[in-house]
């Protein structure tokens, strides 16, 4: 149950049930309610009590385009909206985003009960798998963004030895930065200088302003970056010479709450319907698709 005051109605509810039907009743006989028109069944009635209870599934989101995109007023929009809004018409319950502030603060609030996941973009690791159930549904490589009218020119990511950049703090791509500081280091040139900060707008703000060099973030961002702000930025992306891989992003589920199996067999309906497909599509992401979605890939069988 979510919350006491919820227990103590349910138990007067079964109360009066017992009260009205006689000594034959038995408690848990009650029907669960029916799936919402249009959504599949199975997945509605395997949905973790809790979550058919509230109706809603609460997702965890920064600010992070073109994963998700907070305007002045609140609004949410960008491709961890449309995948919400598909898993919400496939399993019967609203779902909503709670913005916060970054990935810790995302990841820290699953796991005291206040959000029950978060899109991304997270790395898989086997570390995290051991509180929470992952649902790998896309792969990137790590960019990193640079002022057209830079007074430095970055033509590669080797021109970034021995300078400044700006990167989500614990994000898939502060750990990537490491991986080219050391090829630097390796090559002779200078380590280059992590700067952490909250969330991605924050990192093209030190960008412009010449705080950092560039703003370290994924390819799809970096995509997405570039063509809403055409002749702004430019970017370039890190070789696997330089440490690179093309690292698996998942959604987040805390174990705990029982509801991550659903919501990989969920995205599974998705892939099979070609919804996944088209959402990607429309946000030039078919250069980062995955043709299944996998269960907790970081941890081995």
């Amino acid at each position: 149950m979510r919350s006491a005051p919820t227990a103590r109605r349910l138990t007067a509810a079964a109360a009066v049930l017992l009260a009205l039907t006689g000594c034959g009743a038995q408690v848990g006989d009650s029907a669960a309610e029916p799936a919402p028109a249009g959504a599949d069944t199975a997945l509605h009635d395997a949905l973790p009590e809790a979550v058919r209870q509230a109706g809603v599934i609460r997702f965890a989101g920064d600010s992070h385009p073109p994963y998700r995109t907070v305007a002045a007023d609140g609004a949410i929009t960008g491709i961890d909206k449309d995948f919400q809004d598909a898993l919400g018409e496939l399993l019967g319950v609203r779902t909503e985003t709670i913005v916060v502030d970054s990935l810790p603060a995302a990841l820290q609030g699953m796991l005291s009960n206040r959000y029950d996941a978060f899109n991304g973009p997270v790395k898989v690791t086997a570390e995290r798998e051991k509180q929470f159930d992952t649902i790998t549904w896309m792969t990137t490589r790590t960019s990193y963004v640079v002022p057209a009218n830079a007074p430095v020119p970055i033509p590669a990511t080797d021109a970034l030895c021995g300078k400044r950049v700006a990167v989500v703090t614990a994000s898939v791509v502060e750990e990537q930065l490491r991986q080219l500081s050391a090829f630097c280091e390796r090559t002779g040139r200078g380590a280059v200088q992590s700067i952490g900060l909250a969330d991605t707008n924050a990192t093209l703000l030190a960008a412009q302003s010449g705080r950092a060099e560039a703003a370290g973030m994924t390819q799809a961002a970096a995509i997405d970056v570039t063509t809403q702000q055409k002749g702004v930025y430019t970017y370039v992306t890190q070789t696997e010479e330089q440490g690179a891989t093309a690292d698996k992003l998942a959604l987040y589920v805390p174990k705990s709450g029982q509801l991550g199996p659903v919501l990989h067999q969920a995205f599974g309906a998705l892939f099979a319907s070609g919804r996944y497909q088209q959402i990607m599509q429309k946000w030039g992401l078919t250069d980062v698709t995955v043709p299944q979605p996998e269960f907790n890939a970081g941890t081995p069988a």
